[in-house]
């Protein structure tokens, strides 16, 4: 299951160790999700703040 996690700046500390960052776009809102080696982390941000984060994420992109 994954984890959801509400807090971005425990997001951005988790992206530095991620694989991989998925991007799923759902009309006004992103769906984020970091895989990580045992688990997937998962946020949900509106469109303009998760332009932002993806800007500071340095881990590979994959949009979905």
């Amino acid at each position: 299951m994954p984890v959801s996690i509400n807090d971005v700046n425990q997001f951005l500390k988790l992206a530095e160790v991620a694989r991989e960052c998925r991007v799923k776009r759902l009309g006004d809102t992103v769906k984020l999700k970091l895989r990580l080696r045992r688990r997937l982390y998962v946020i949900k941000l509106p469109k303009d703040k998760a332009e932002e984060i993806l800007k500071q994420i340095k881990c590979k992109i994959v949009e979905v």
